[in-house]
């Protein structure tokens, strides 16, 4: 049986001058505002979310799960991992396109080398299912650090 989660979003007005809020499934966001502003002008978040700020969150906790999963699996139990992700977004000829999704983590894992930490990294990277997903993105840069 599939896994299924879900999120509604409500929009009210035109696309230039509307708004909308989401809720997702389990309460994480309740009524959560998003807009124009909130997506392409307001750069400190405040004005809401967006549906690429909601990107980077997704793909930095699912690549981060795959990463604990995959370093346990290889008998490195992580103490911490801390992953960052920042979605880029350009204006193209067919309109606005995720380009680039940069993914930093930095982990505390002992017993093992930098190199066995960006391999296993590199490997999670690739097989975490929001990656798996986002295979449209041109490029996904992976930063990999031990703290």
């Amino acid at each position: 049986m599939a896994l299924k989660r879900s999120s509604n979003v409500v929009w009210h007005g035109t696309g230039p001058k509307g708004s909308g809020a989401i809720t997702t499934l389990s309460g994480a966001l309740k009524d959560q505002p998003y807009s124009v502003n909130s997506r392409f002008q307001s750069e400190d978040g405040r004005a809401g979310t967006n549906p690429e700020e909601l990107i980077a969150a997704a793909h930095a906790s699912c690549f981060t799960m795959a990463l604990a999963f995959a370093l346990t699996n290889a008998g490195h139990e992580p103490k911490e991992l801390r992953t960052s992700a920042v979605v880029s977004m350009d204006k193209q000829d067919i309109g606005w396109t995720i380009t680039q999704i940069d993914l930093d983590v930095k982990g505390s894992v002992p017993n093992v080398t930098p190199e066995q930490f960006q391999t296993i990294a590199e490997t999670a990277k690739k097989n975490c299912p929001i990656s798996r997903a986002l295979g449209g993105v041109s490029t996904i840069t992976l930063s990999a650090q031990l703290a």
